[in-house]
């Protein structure tokens, strides 16, 4: 993403506003599409994850995703894009935009592009990484629990590696690590504090009969909304309407395409089943691993990228499931953790200045140059034990506020009646 900023603005690493005379409508007009698309996406996860939860936790999974739309947002708005996006030091931003104050006369460097817009695209990215969250601890989680969490997880987590990747100067960036759209950002802070979230939280007391999935169409139609939205975050997040915006684009159908029918090839040739289950995820899977890469690599290279993520995540899945006693509900580690990992080192290995000229170092397939391939691995560890590490602290200080499990009586009964007092479905045949 800020590979294109710094490419409007002559700046790099790093994101600059300024005041410039003119606004460009049509790149306004793409960023605040994109923002809807992105936007879009939430409730998108939403019936992908209520999809996939046992029948009597529907409700409660649905409203976990929409209320971080509101928590999340007004946060963003109040103090999260100033502390990512102001510069105060490596680490984290400063107040300068707090509540937005500064920037309505300002345009995202010579883009014409108000700063305003951008403000919302950006808002929309940190909205959607706590709710990819509740995947790994669905049917279990209370709500007031949650409600403080993830308003904890977005200020402490999201924000200071929001800053260190895509800020003025942040320390992963200038030592040249590279995500073009959210894999470090969003999904490896997503993945792998659901996997520290999944252990904590412990199993579901009925986590085999109660896992089979209730609603197969409502999670095709979440994985339909998610491949919808996703053009939004990846090509949007090229800021302007333009070539590079259109390979993001490209990029971003091809790996979630090929992961798609690599996925069910896997299946038929390890003696499983096609299914619209494998189907779905396996989509999402291509595009977490193509969202790093998305403005840095070739249409072969995001290929290559897809089908490699869809094996591996079709594989650990498995392994996950069958060896170790972790309940990660929906699959958030083996879906976004390490699909952003396998993105965010591919990209290592694939970015080239053919696609993005803006970048320093090209990766070492293409270069035989390692200077990339060991930044992003060096922030793919970073990011991933920051996660680990501060998801634990907020977990074990939000049970000293509220209990972060309901109570095994609740649970039996599902959320949706003791918590919301409400059904998805009243009248069953």
């Amino acid at each position: 993403m800020h590979a294109m900023i710094a490419l409007i603005v002559g700046l790099a690493p790093g994101m600059a506003y300024a005041h410039v005379a003119e606004i460009d409508s049509g790149n306004t007009a793409w960023l605040l599409i994109c923002s809807a698309l992105v936007m879009l996406m939430t409730p998108g996860l939403a019936f992908f994850y209520a999809g996939m939860v046992s029948r009597k936790n529907v409700v409660s999974t649905l409203l976990q995703n929409i209320v971080v739309l509101a928590v999340v947002g007004l946060l963003w708005l109040a103090v999260g894009h100033s502390l990512v996006f102001s510069e105060y030091s490596s680490v984290i931003g400063g107040l300068d935009y707090t509540f937005l104050s500064g920037l309505e006369s300002q345009l995202v460097g010579d883009s014409g592009v108000p700063s305003l817009a951008f403000v919302a695209f950006q808002m929309m990215f940190a909205i959607i990484a706590p709710a990819i969250i509740t995947g790994a601890i669905a049917e279990r989680v209370n709500f007031k629990a949650w409600l403080v969490f993830s308003a904890l997880w977005s200020v402490l987590v999201y924000v200071p590696v929001a800053h260190w990747v895509w800020g003025p100067k942040g320390w992963l960036a200038v030592q040249g690590g590279l995500d073009f759209a959210g894999g470090l950002v969003v999904h490896i802070t997503a993945g792998f504090s659901g996997l520290v979230a999944a252990m904590m939280y412990g199993s579901r007391m009925e986590s085999t009969a109660a896992s089979t999935p209730n609603d197969v169409p409502m999670i095709v139609l979440g994985a339909a909304l998610l491949w919808f939205g996703w053009f939004g975050f990846n090509a949007g997040s090229a800021i302007t309407a333009g070539i590079l915006a259109s390979y993001a684009f490209i990029n971003t159908f091809a790996s979630a395409a090929i992961a798609l029918l690599v996925w069910l090839l896997t299946d038929w040739f390890t003696g499983g089943k096609p299914k619209a289950l494998g189907a779905a995820i396996s989509v999402i899977v291509g595009l977490v691993a193509i969202t790093p890469a998305a403005g840095f690599v070739t249409i072969g290279a995001a290929m290559a990228i897809g089908a490699l993520a869809s094996i591996a995540c079709n594989l650990a899945i498995r392994a996950l499931k069958a060896r170790t006693k972790l309940d990660d509900t929906l699959d958030v580690f083996a879906c976004h953790g390490l699909g952003g990992v396998i993105g965010a080192v591919l990209t290592g290995f694939f970015a080239s200045q053919e696609v993005n000229p803006t970048i320093a170092s090209e990766g070492w397939l293409i270069s035989g140059d390692t200077q990339l391939l060991f930044a992003n691995l060096y922030s793919v560890v970073v990011v991933a034990a920051f996660s680990l590490v501060m998801t634990y602290v907020i977990i074990k200080l939000v049970n000293l506020i509220t209990p972060v499990r309901v109570d095994a009586e609740k649970e039996k009964r599902g959320l949706d009646q003791s918590l919301h007092g409400e059904m998805a479905r009243f009248h069953q045949r």
